[in-house]
């Protein structure tokens, strides 16, 4: 299966599950009293744009080079993940703000079944966390790891809930607010979480020097061509779910040009080859002077 076919596949994934559960925690916060539960299910709300944002920007990242794309699409990924990350803020405002109305509004304490409800969420958005980040690391997907850590601070705000909602239960009537303020630190951390996801992507819109295992693996790949001798400078950029090299290998110093030249596509291919997530690559010789 393709990158993109996989991370399309993730996403639909993330938008089904954030569906039924967005209705399942409003449905059980508005019948069981709990506002960390209704806070849960704005937040899943979010997560379904997100991911439609997500779906949206892998598609058009993954559109073939034209005219005026020569390089591809792919910058319109970490862009998608910039849009992404705003989602997530807005919603760990909105629950802030609801979370500080209902601590200074008294109301009924959350029924205990909510209990429930909350341990079968954890288990699903811890679930669906590792699904989804296993599918952006398989695709080198920015915004599919974004998507995967809306499903993690998911999980992150049910364990709060639900640490809230035991206080409230357990120790009845004054701490009906308990899991307000237990929504209220899940908003804190969503917003952590934002900086997690948006500093990677920031990184890789300014072309930032981040993969140094990459240049290992291509510099190990590229003397094991015949008439590679070394390499020297290995630039890497990061283009949606590929990467873009620019690599100066060294060559016997007596060579023909028409010889170079056919050891640059020779290496080209061979690194193509072995590194499937390598996009363009452009090789410049460089003669050995000793």
């Amino acid at each position: 299966m393709s990158s993109e076919k996989t991370a399309i596949n993730a996403t639909y994934f993330s938008i089904i599950g954030n569906t039924v559960l967005a209705i399942i925690k409003g449905l059980a916060g508005f019948f069981g009293n709990s506002y960390a539960l209704i806070a849960d299910a704005i937040e899943s709300t979010s997560d379904i744009f997100a991911s439609f944002l997500v779906l949206f920007g892998i598609k058009y990242s993954n559109r073939p080079p034209d005219e005026n794309h020569p390089y591809g699409h792919g910058r319109a990924e970490p862009l998608i993940t910039f849009l992404v990350v705003g989602f997530l803020i807005t919603s760990a405002i909105v629950i802030a703000y609801n979370s500080v109305l209902n601590i200074l509004t008294p109301h009924l304490l959350p029924k205990p079944w909510t209990l429930i409800v909350l341990g079968a969420i954890i288990i699903w958005k811890e679930y669906s966390y590792r699904v989804v980040m296993k599918r952006s690391i398989q695709t080198n997907s920015s915004s599919l790891k974004a998507d995967a850590w809306h499903h993690r601070s998911d999980a992150i705000t049910s364990v709060a809930a639900f640490i809230g909602i035991s206080i409230a239960l357990f120790l009845g009537n004054g701490y009906e607010a308990a899991d307000d303020w237990a929504a209220l630190f899940a908003s804190g951390f969503i917003v952590y979480n934002s900086y997690k996801i948006f500093r990677p992507a920031l990184g890789e819109i300014m072309d930032e020097h981040l993969y140094d295992d990459l240049i290992a693996q291509i510099r190990v790949v590229s003397v094991q061509v015949n008439g590679i001798l070394n390499t020297e400078k290995c630039l890497i950029r990061k283009v949606g779910m590929q990467f873009h090299v620019d690599l100066h290998a060294t060559v016997n110093s007596t060579i023909t040009v028409k010889e170079g030249h056919d050891l640059a596509h020779k290496l080209k291919d061979r690194l193509l080859e072995k590194i499937p997530a390598l996009g363009n690559v452009l090789i410049h010789i460089e003669p050995n002077e000793e």
